[in-house]
């Protein structure tokens, strides 16, 4: 009878030591999953959830992430147009839900913030982009400049300037700035007229 308690006691003891070491090894793993989730993945769990992010110039955008890109999300604010935002500005993010995306696809992950701004220049819709700090003061009319994105390079895009409620025509352009990419905030698509 002592020994079948002895046993019974050795095996509970067992049983606390393999649930403990079991944990342990679940809350590591939990650790190794969340270390691997990246932002994209964040901002694609958030898909149809309104957010608000702040720049690296101190503004705050807000909206509903409505498609997410490896390095831009796109956001209905609600208002006149849509809005690209370069992730690499995004300092802060709030309104996140708890879900997060799977990772993207190999399509995906080439659809980055260069092809998305060629194809706003195809369409030759009017954009108001927001800018960083020396490119800011470089255009000389403060971080946001408006206008028809003509050309997107490697890692530049040319913006005709003129009003943003005007068609470009060569006569409506005041000048044309070049942007690198890096300096580049948002982007928000205007309608034409």
């Amino acid at each position: 009878m002592r020994w079948e308690q002895l046993f019974a006691d050795l095996d509970a003891r067992f049983d606390d030591l393999a649930d403990a070491q079991m944990m342990a090894e679940l809350a590591d793993r939990q650790r190794v999953a969340a270390g691997s989730v990246t932002m994209v993945q964040r901002f694609a769990g958030a898909l149809g959830t309104t957010v608000r992010l702040r720049t690296q110039d101190g503004a705050v955008l807000g909206g509903m992430v409505l498609e997410v890109g490896p390095d831009w999300l796109l956001l209905d604010q609600q208002g006149p147009g849509e809005l690209l935002v370069a992730t690499a500005s995004v300092t802060a993010v709030e309104g996140l839900t708890a879900a997060t995306g799977a990772p993207l696809d190999q399509v995906s992950r080439r659809l980055d913030l260069r092809l998305a701004l060629r194809g706003i220049a195809r369409d030759r819709s009017p954009v108001v982009v927001t800018v960083t700090g020396a490119a800011a003061a470089e255009t000389g009319r403060g971080p946001e400049v408006s206008g028809t994105i003509d050309r997107v390079g490697a890692d530049f895009l040319e913006l005709a300037q003129h009003a943003v409620w005007e068609p470009r025509r060569a006569t409506g352009v005041r000048s044309v700035a070049l942007l690198p990419l890096r300096a580049v905030v948002a982007v928000r698509s205007m309608p034409a007229g």
